[in-house]
Order: structure tokens, then C-alpha cells, then sequence
């Protein structure tokens, strides 16, 4: 129960996750970071389907989730998440460029914990990103089980 959370960074810009990434621990944090590319690979993930590695029962977990993705899209990830007994417990981070008020609003309608626009600027991106990143360092999370 002392192992920080994973960070599931599910980003589908390399260039943004990279950025990420490096001001997370620019932050402080020196959490492990699992990076996703679209919606359905962080779903077989978190629900533990396909070949690939797959979540661990115990472990507490975070999702930075970009919405514009390919295959499945965040709001979508989101939905899946929020309605699953066992994962509806974890914490969802909506990080997109939009600023879309009906964006925002269904979101939030579906659980997301907190939405944060990214900015287009690079230097205002990282530093959000940074700031992000002393909030979650405050964060408490439940471990997900089950499945």
C-alpha cells in the first residue's frame, strides 16, 4: 500500500506525453508512468483483456486522459471507467485543448475528476503540467481491485 500510484498517461501526440512526462517529475513526482496512444489500449489495460501488460489487483492508479484520441476517445474511456463497479473509483483527469463548455460539462456528468485545459503555448503547457503535478503529489487514492 506504500507503492506511489501509477500514472496512466493515455495521450495519442508522443511530443505531448514526452512533455508530460518530464514535468511531472520536473514537479516532484517520481512516479511510475505507463504511457497509452489511444482509448482502446488503456481500456484492454484497465480491463485487463488482450496480450499485453495489464493492471495489477492492489495497486492505485491515476489517469491523465487526452478526449481526442483514435479508435476509443476519452469521453468514451471516461464512460467505461465511471460505470465499472470496481474502476469507477479511479481518479480521471481530463486534459484536452478544448475548452468546450458542453465538453466540460459532460465530463463531469460522467465522473471525471477534474478537467484542465492544455494550453497551446509550450512554455504555458509545461508549467500547467508542473502544477498539475504538485496537486496530484497531494493527492490520496484507493487501490482498485476486482476482475
Amino acid at each position: 500500500m506504500n507503492q506511489p500510484p501509477v500514472i496512466l498517461i493515455v495521450e495519442d501526440d508522443e511530443g505531448h506525453a514526452i512533455l508530460m512526462r518530464q514535468n511531472l517529475e520536473a514537479a516532484g513526482l517520481h512516479n511510475p508512468v505507463e504511457h497509452f496512444r489511444d482509448g482502446q489500449a488503456v481500456l484492454d489495460f484497465l480491463f485487463r483483456r488482450g496480450p499485453g501488460r495489464v493492471r495489477e489487483n492492489g495497486r492505485m492508479y491515476l489517469v491523465l486522459l487526452d478526449i481526442r484520441m483514435p479508435k476509443i476517445d476519452g469521453i468514451e474511456v471516461l464512460r467505461r471507467i465511471k460505470t465499472d463497479p470496481e474502476l469507477r473509483k479511479l481518479p480521471v483527469i481530463m486534459l484536452t485543448t478544448t475548452d468546450d463548455a458542453r465538453e466540460v460539462e459532460r465530463c463531469h456528468e460522467l465522473g471525471c475528476s477534474v478537467y484542465v485545459q492544455k494550453p497551446v503555448d509550450y512554455e504555458k503547457f509545461a508549467e500547467a503540467i508542473r502544477r498539475l503535478g504538485m496537486f496530484i503529489l497531494l493527492l490520496l487514492l484507493p487501490p482498485v481491485n476486482g476482475h
